[in-house]
């Protein structure tokens, strides 16, 4: 678990690996989109040191303007970080935020199945 609290940012305050539902929702509707979805794969696949927006744009053979629309969203929701080496603008994917997302929708799988059994043996 980690610890991340930002007054500043409007991404997703995450306290402890809890991720709040709205905070969720609203990840989940920026992963809505395709292209936003393809970039975040293709980030994930690239690892912590990510890729940099010429080479996004180059490997989803998206427009400039099209890529920077849809990283911008990324980017505000705390999916995707950004960093400037030089001229160079690099985007890492936030694995952290990525896991809570992941742990939240994952969290309560097969619950009802196992209480389900367990009433069973008791029964």
């Amino acid at each position: 678990m980690f610890l991340e609290i930002s007054l500043t940012s409007p991404g997703p305050v995450l306290i402890l690996g809890v991720m709040e539902l709205q905070d969720a929702a609203r990840c989940l509707r920026k992963l809505g989109n395709p292209t936003r979805l393809e970039v975040v794969r293709l980030l994930v696949r690239a690892g912590p040191d990510g890729l940099s927006v010429g080479e996004v744009q180059k490997r989803l053979d998206v427009p400039a303007s099209t890529l920077s629309h849809h990283i911008l969203h990324l980017v505000g929701a705390g999916l995707v970080r950004q960093q400037r080496q030089g001229r160079i603008l690099y985007c890492t994917p936030n694995f952290d935020l990525l896991a809570d997302l992941v742990a939240l929708l994952t969290e309560e799988c097969c619950a009802e199945v196992r209480d389900a059994e367990g009433k069973k043996k008791a029964g």
